[in-house]
Parts: C-alpha cells; sequence; structure tokens
C-alpha cells in the first residue's frame, strides 16, 4: 500500500465487560467483519480484554503478556484476516503485583510490531464522587512509541494521557501521521472534555486522531461515554459512533490530506522552542 494512498479503517467501540473470553470473542468478531469490510485495519479500546475495578477479582486474570489468552485469540485472528490491528489496550503484570496498561499493535502475520504503556496515571476524585487511583495498581510507562502502518507512522497514546501536551509534543517531532487515542472516558469528563482535546489534538499535530473507546454501563458497575471518534487534520470529525451502544464503524483516511494542510497551516514548520524566563 502507498504511502499517500485512501486508506479504511474500522473502529470497535465496546463495553467490555468482567469475562476476558467474552470480551476477546468480541474482538475476533470485530477483525473478521472488518476484513470482510475492507478495512486495513481495526483499533480497538481502552482495556479492551477486561474492565473490574474490583481489583481482587479482576486480578486472577491479569497475566504476563505472554500467558494473555486475548492477546493469543486477537494475534491469531489477525493472522487468519491479515489485518492489522491496533489493540487499544490490555492490563499485563510485569512487576510482582504492579500490572501495566499496554497497547499492541499486531500486524499482518500475527506478530506484535510495537507496545506502548500508558504513561500517565488516572489519579482524580471527580466532583460526582467517583475517586480513580490507576497509580495503585498500574506501572507508568516511560517511553514514547510510533510505529509505521498502513496509516502512516502511528503514534501511541492512551486514554488520560491526552491532557499532557508534552508527549503530544514529541509525537509532533516524531511526524507522525496519525495518533491513536484510545479510551475508557468517564461519562462527566467525557461530555466536557472528550471532543474538545480530541480535536485539538489533531490540530495541533496536523495529523489524524483515531480514538476507539468504551461505552455504556459495565458489569463492574462504572459508566463510559462512548464517541468513538476518526478526526482529521484540520480538526474535522470524520466519524462519530455516539454515547449509547457498543459497535463497528469504519471511517476513511486520506493521507494526502495531511500534506494539504501542513502546507495551508505550517504551524509545525512556524513552530519555536519557549526560551524560559528569566528569574526576577
Amino acid at each position: 500500500m502507498g504511502a499517500r494512498d485512501a486508506v479504511r479503517v474500522g473502529l470497535l467501540q465496546m463495553t467490555s465487560g468482567i469475562d476476558p473470553a467474552a470480551n476477546a470473542a468480541t474482538i475476533v468478531a470485530a477483525v473478521t467483519r472488518a476484513r470482510g469490510e475492507g478495512a486495513a485495519m481495526l483499533f480497538t479500546p481502552e482495556m479492551s480484554g477486561l474492565i473490574d475495578r474490583e481489583r481482587k477479582r479482576g486480578a486472577e486474570h491479569v497475566v504476563p503478556e505472554g500467558e494473555s489468552p486475548v492477546l493469543a485469540a486477537v494475534r491469531e485472528a489477525a493472522a487468519k484476516a491479515g489485518l492489522w490491528v491496533h489493540i487499544g489496550s490490555l492490563a499485563v503484570r510485569v512487576d510482582g503485583d504492579l500490572w501495566a496498561n499496554r497497547a499492541f499493535v499486531i500486524d499482518p502475520a500475527g506478530e506484535v510490531a510495537a507496545r506502548y504503556d500508558k504513561i500517565h496515571m488516572f489519579d482524580v476524585d471527580l466532583a460526582t464522587g467517583e475517586s480513580w487511583r490507576e497509580s495503585a495498581a498500574y506501572r507508568p510507562g516511560e517511553q514514547v512509541v510510533t510505529v509505521e502502518c498502513p496509516v502512516g507512522r502511528l503514534g501511541l497514546a492512551i486514554c488520560y494521557d491526552i491532557r499532557f501536551p508534552a508527549l503530544f509534543e514529541e509525537l509532533e517531532r516524531r511526524a507522525c501521521d496519525a495518533i491513536a487515542i484510545p479510551a475508557a472516558f468517564t461519562v462527566p469528563t467525557g461530555r466536557a472534555h472528550w471532543h474538545l482535546m480530541q480535536r485539538a489534538r489533531a490540530v495541533e499535530a496536523s495529523a489524524f486522531v483515531i480514538s476507539a473507546a468504551q461505552v455504556g454501563h459495565h458489569e463492574d458497575g462504572r459508566e463510559t461515554y462512548g464517541h468513538s471518534l476518526v478526526i482529521d487534520p484540520w480538526g474535522e470529525v470524520l466519524l462519530d459512533m455516539g454515547g449509547d451502544a457498543a459497535g463497528l464503524g469504519f471511517a476513511t483516511i486520506d493521507l494526502a490530506r495531511i500534506g494539504e494542510v501542513r502546507r495551508q497551516l505550517p504551524s509545525l514548520a512556524n513552530k519555536r522552542e519557549i526560551p524560559r524566563a528569566l528569574p526576577a
């Protein structure tokens, strides 16, 4: 596939539950359907394999990467379909009782082409009474990751990462054509900031943003915002899957659009380092 071709991508909007086997079956079915619908790549949300806020129960299913039945099933499905798959993330055990929130890019041979561990931990107390301490279970990542795939150079981020500009500035410096921001956004923060921040990241990077999301009421009691998105480098929304239901959506990414936008508004070329203020 040429670097400047139009590329059809699929986004799987999920309501992942506490049973990894059921979640894996949903992804595998989406791989088959996406290939049948002419997609070159499928994107899934954050925590595609398991959503369970009850850590003791969920811990029974969090295993090292090499033992993950969800990863194995998706790799097999990708190889069978000959399809690229971006698993938005899986919880994998990495260091004793600590886990990583890890994204995977799987190539059409079923091999892992890239891994990215979520850098920023979601430790917040919301006005709704919801309290989240991701750092209690997860070890933050330390590496910025990009990978060449059908959408060009793809930069990897996960959910809460979207609020930290330094990561995206580095992805800009690496000349990403697209950035994946899979998520399991809460409803209050989604209503306030989801579309705003996704569009801003696309405009800042002059790149496509592809964001598969969790949606609806989950078995563990949480509710997620949905609205899986594909946004072009001008900030135009090409796909919005809404906040009502899980499902599979498609969008066509014209990679020639990146050059058009960067020529029309060369903000990346005009960017300068901002000097730190001198002491008073």
